[in-house]
């Protein structure tokens, strides 16, 4: 199913007067099939998988493990897994950290291309394995708008590589709470 940009205009019409809950009710709704969220285990990562759990805990929640993370980020990760019932797919390189470095050194020590290459490497190539395996067709993320700048403009879906990216809780600051 391909929106068109007036479609796209309608859908984030009705996404905005939604709230986070709302948001990935509608998408689980029309998408359910190949709907998927995505987690760095970071800030927003509890909140992103208790609201999504609270439609489905069956819909794939997609962790693209970099090899480079902090012991802590690896920590949460396992505790919000014994805390949470959630669908936690975890994805990675088919080359190792080690090898990488073999082969290629410190990639992200090196100028704007060797970090083009450990970026793919790392994450593009394994999250567009993971959407293609899970046939997703809607993406969840957790972006806000009062992230940064670029973001401030973003709207609540948006076309993305083929499928549809979703930002539930793009509306909210520092201060929303569920």
């Amino acid at each position: 199913m391909k929106a068109n940009l007036k479609e796209l205009e309608s859908w984030n019409g009705e996404l905005s007067s939604m709230d986070a809950c709302g948001r990935i009710k509608w998408a689980f709704d029309r998408f359910s099939g190949g709907i998927v969220a995505s987690t760095s285990f970071g800030l927003q990562s509890a909140v992103m998988i208790h609201l999504i759990s609270q439609i489905s805990n069956e819909i794939p929640i997609i962790f693209v493990d970099t090899g480079y993370l902090f012991p802590a980020t690896y920590q949460y990760a396992e505790t919000l897994s014994q805390k949470m019932d959630f669908n936690l797919r975890i994805y990675s390189s088919n080359l190792s950290s080690a090898f990488q470095e073999a082969r290629h050194g410190k990639l992200w020590e090196g100028g704007k291309e060797e970090m083009s290459k450990y970026n793919f490497i790392n994450k593009r190539e394994p999250m567009n394995r993971a959407l293609g395996e899970l046939g997703a067709t809607i993406w969840l993320a957790g972006l806000r708008r009062s992230q940064s700048k670029f973001r401030e403009n973003i709207n609540f879906i948006e076309e993305h590589a083929g499928i549809y990216k979703l930002y539930p809780i793009l509306d909210w600051d520092d201060r929303t709470t569920y």
